[in-house]
């Protein structure tokens, strides 16, 4: 690495920690404020308190480094610009691309890292908070407690029940399945109790009902302790799926956003979804799928209003990278709402931000003497 890209690199990431630790400070002390009925409710200690914070800390990573790094680069580039250091350089020979090197290296590293966050590193802190408030107020049991619902769509099979162990791969309380034979006909088993054997399942305490047609009577078709379906090929996988699917549109939930891999499974499994439900949770897919190229927009998008500041005040910076996150967050809302609303593509409406503010970096960037 040449001298001049480690002067670069030092010059930004000094004021990017700054950024970032003052964004984190900032966020964790107002969601530790907000939430601080919760955490009496949960009986916390002062150390349970700290170790929450940090626990959080990898949710709030991914909000604050885009607007961090923009702020940091905005920062630098004035700074550099008011004592005329990009002017020599490019005196001297040196592109503005060329020397935009170490930025953009910085910017990959930071969406890179965005992506490993949202997809490994929220999803497992969110669950390590939730034991941290569960450590002294237990819940009943390490069951799903709650009424779940899942549809094997390629089977014509309909699972009702009411807990999940994932554990021990077993099913309790009330459990309903209804499927369709091939001649028309349907089934409905009732169980007490059912565990994964592969291959398939098998449930206790059983009675299974027969219906000839919609109009038919509902007969006794069966009843039996134990009973063996080996036809039954969902396998935990799938169900558990299902189940963080509920876990995450829920209400308690609604402000986590969905991981990829959860997504992806429950739009596979699920091929012919409404339009408007499809619509909605394939924005949220290419969503997540552009949310870690922000940080490269925001390289590209501060390029030209860093360099171009001439001997403007570094307050200038500031300003700007408030405005470019304000509109970038305006625009990003209102092209989710028109993806999940149909009146865009899916793909389109996610990646329309990183779109409109990445050409309009390219242009601008293009445009600097």
């Amino acid at each position: 690495m040449r001298l001049l890209d480690r002067y670069l690199l030092r010059e930004l990431l000094t004021p990017l920690a700054y950024c970032l630790g003052g964004f984190l400070i900032f966020w964790i002390s107002y969601d530790l404020f907000t939430d601080l009925d919760k955490l009496q409710d949960a009986r916390l200690h002062l150390l349970d308190v700290i170790e929450y914070a940090i626990a959080m800390t990898p949710a709030f990573l991914v909000t604050v480094l885009p607007i961090a790094l923009l702020l940091a680069l905005l920062y630098t580039l004035t700074n550099h610009a008011r004592h005329n250091e990009i002017t020599a350089l490019r005196a001297a020979g040196v592109s503005l691309w060329r020397l935009c090197v170490p930025y953009f290296l910085v910017g990959f590293v930071a969406s890179g890292a965005l992506f490993a966050l949202n997809e490994i590193g929220v999803p497992r802190s969110t669950t390590w908070a939730d034991h941290i408030l569960n450590r002294y107020v237990h819940k009943p049991d390490d069951a799903q407690n709650q009424f779940h619902g899942f549809t094997n769509t390629h089977a014509s099979r309909i699972w009702v029940f009411n807990e999940y162990h994932p554990q021990t791969v077993a099913m309790s309380g009330s459990i309903v399945v209804n499927w369709t034979l091939p001649d028309g006909s349907s089934r409905k088993l009732y169980a007490d109790r059912a565990v994964y054997t592969r291959p398939g399942w098998t449930f206790f305490n059983v009675k299974e009902f027969e219906q000839a047609g919609e109009a038919a009577p509902v007969l006794p078709f069966l009843q039996t302790n134990v009973l063996a379906m080996p036809a039954f090929d969902e396998t935990p996988g799938e169900i558990e799926n299902e189940i963080k699917m509920s876990e995450y549109e829920s209400l308690h939930s609604r402000k986590l956003n969905i991981p990829l891999s959860v997504l992806w499974e429950y739009l596979r499994r699920h091929p012919n979804l409404p339009p408007a439900e499809a619509g909605r949770l394939f924005t949220k897919l290419y969503g997540r799928l552009a949310a870690p190229w922000t940080c490269l927009v925001v390289v590209l998008i501060a390029i030209p209003f860093g360099v171009a500041s001439g001997r403007r005040n570094l307050f200038v910076g500031v300003a700007g990278s408030v405005f470019i996150c304000f509109t970038f967050f305006v625009l990003q809302q209102v092209g989710l709402a028109l993806g999940t609303g149909g009146y865009l593509p899916a793909w389109l409406a996610a990646w329309l931000p990183n779109m409109v503010f990445g050409a309009t970096g390219l242009l601008l960037a293009a445009r600097v003497r």
